[in-house]
């Protein structure tokens, strides 16, 4: 009966204030650490934040599995702003949203007055006062293709709004797809350092940016995985992203390599992530002024960089196949990878679920603080 009580006195505290409930947390600490807090890429966060929020999505996949999530934002508002169109992310956060009680609002950013020349703080300003949390997602087609267009409205946003901002996939970082892979990663190893995890380019006869690739090597280099991000010739990364991930190798004792050799890079693997995403030169440009049909020809010298059952031999024999879809099968990677026991791309895919909900819970608590 004094259990009972006590659980009472704990949701009706959590109602009350709009906070999770510490009992999810490993102290009060995290939780005010980041009550309030924009995410625009996972380096944004510490180590301890980022673990706390893999530790808050490990247990709402269990207690969700068992129809137990508390409704910890209850009448909370999330808007969903999307210049860019998704099929998981969009999802991910409205089901999230409905699970810790409260609600999603996605807005298509084409039926909005922006488009008519209304001015991103003037947005900002208007979602604080309606809601407690603002998701953007800009990249790909709608800038056209041009690095660094994305992020720089979605940190426009964040600069403006004093609730939190959560970058939903821009042009240069992709956060909750970041802790998903690492999630999924470590159900499959734990905290086991020194597994060796390859981000592969892969051909494709349509291309994307580099978001997800790159937060990925962010934040896998972060937690001492030994990262290799292999590549034809012109599809390098951002180099900020590049001194980024081998200042993170220096503190967490992974390794941080590039190499043009595909056959070398996949040797020994224990997770591959096969993606393509466009050379570096349209990105610099945009795809208008590149030429799209240029672009189609570059890939098309590459059509050997995919992952078949062949290339996946190289690897370790136990080797995961991981990637943060849509996959584009025959080109990417084979139906039999895919598909095959090796395969843990719709797991990767539910683990999205959670992690959006971790960093849902434990940024809309309160307001920013300035």
């Amino acid at each position: 009966m004094l259990r009972l009580v006590r659980e009472a006195a704990q949701f009706f505290r959590v109602r009350r204030l709009g906070v999770p409930d510490e009992s999810h947390c490993t102290g009060g600490r995290a939780l005010a650490n980041l009550s309030g807090r924009d995410l625009i890429t996972t380096q944004d966060w510490s180590v301890d934040e980022l673990e706390e929020s893999l530790r808050l999505a490990r247990s709402f996949r269990e207690k969700h599995r068992k129809n137990k999530v508390k409704p910890l934002l209850r009448n909370k508002t999330f808007f969903a702003l999307f210049y860019a169109s998704s099929t998981r992310t969009r999802a991910a956060f409205e089901a999230g949203m409905t699970y810790l009680g409260g609600h999603a609002q996605y807005i298509d950013a084409s039926t909005t007055r922006l488009g008519a020349g209304e001015a991103v703080r003037d947005v900002a300003k208007m979602y604080e006062r309606y809601g407690h949390g603002l998701g953007v997602r800009i990249l790909d087609d709608v800038i056209d293709y041009v690095y660094g267009r994305g992020v720089a409205v979605v940190k426009e946003y964040a600069r403006h709004a004093s609730i939190p901002v959560i970058n939903m996939a821009c042009c240069t970082y992709h956060p909750t797809q970041g802790l998903a892979d690492l999630m999924t990663l470590r159900d499959e190893y734990g905290t086991n350092k020194r597994k060796k995890y390859v981000i592969m380019w892969a051909y494709s006869k349509s291309f994307r940016g580099r978001c997800s690739i790159q937060e990925d090597a962010l934040i896998t280099s972060r937690f001492g995985y030994d990262v290799v991000l292999a590549h034809p010739e012109g599809f390098g990364i951002d180099d900020k992203v590049v001194a980024a991930c081998s200042e993170n190798v220096s503190a967490s004792g992974g390794t941080f390599t590039m190499s043009h050799d595909l056959k070398t890079s996949l040797e020994g693997a224990d997770a591959i992530f096969p993606r393509n995403w466009a050379s570096k030169e349209l990105l610099d440009v945009g795809a208008s002024s590149f030429g799209k049909e240029r672009e189609i020809a570059l890939h098309e010298k590459y059509k050997h960089w995919s992952l078949t059952e062949e290339t996946l031999d190289m690897a370790d024999k136990h080797a995961i196949v991981m990637h943060v879809l849509p996959v584009l099968r025959g080109e990417e990677a084979s139906d039999a990878v895919v598909d095959g026991p090796h395969s843990r791309i719709y797991p990767q895919a539910e683990n999205g679920l959670y992690t959006k909900m971790a960093v849902l819970a434990l940024t809309m608590s309160e307001k920013k603080r300035r």
